[in-house]
């Protein structure tokens, strides 16, 4: 039995999802919807899709850089850019970023139909790997390193150790001398007044 084919749907606009899942979802096919880049992306992560239908203009990321996401950590699967924006600019780079098909709003089903099925052909013979890595995982300590930074952990601890042990005594050091301190000010200022006065006479 063939396994059901899954396609991503990223736009802000619900009516497009709705579209696809119509047309494609009496094919046979599991549409999932997603509102925005980011959201897609996370979907992307946690599960496998057969295909992707992107939106250029969308609130934060936009579907040419969903589509160069994809395309930098997948790149085995398709893209469909969906816009009512089309320029030779946006075509360009969606044609960079290797996408699949580049439509023009308002979709028909002919259209739907037709970039499914031309890039589902185009990804059939794309080898796809076991796992995939979105973000590069924080490399590992080098042996060699490591007794240097249990030496910098150690020597930070002693620092903090003391500052933590010193600080009621510096504490108590400016409580004592604070009255002296004001003594010598009042005395001075009573100095300065009095010398004023004797030079006025």
């Amino acid at each position: 039995m063939e396994a059901v084919k899954k396609v991503l749907v990223v736009d802000d606009d619900p009516v497009v999802g709705k579209s696809v899942e119509r047309v494609l979802g009496s094919q046979g096919y599991a549409v999932i919807c997603a509102a925005d880049g980011e959201s897609a992306l996370d979907k992307l992560r946690r599960e496998d899709y057969d295909m992707v239908y992107a939106d250029i203009k969308m609130p934060g990321m936009s579907g040419l850089e969903v589509a160069e996401r994809v395309r930098a950590h997948q790149p085995w699967l398709p893209v469909v850019i969906v816009t009512g924006y089309g320029s030779q600019a946006n075509e360009e780079r969606a044609k960079a970023a290797g996408v699949a098909a580049f439509l023009r709003k308002p979709l028909s089903p002919e259209m739907i139909e037709w970039s499914a099925h031309e890039a589902l052909q185009s990804a059939a013979g794309a080898a796809r790997p076991t796992e995939v890595t979105w973000a590069p995982q924080a490399a590992a300590t080098p042996p060699a390193a490591e007794p240097e930074a249990k030496a910098s952990r150690a020597l930070r601890f002693a620092k903090n150790l003391g500052l933590f042990v010193a600080a009621p005594f510096i504490g108590l050091a400016y409580a004592v001398a604070l009255p002296f301190v004001g003594m010598v000010l009042l005395a001075r200022t009573g100095y300065e007044a009095l010398a004023k006065r004797k030079a006025r006479k």
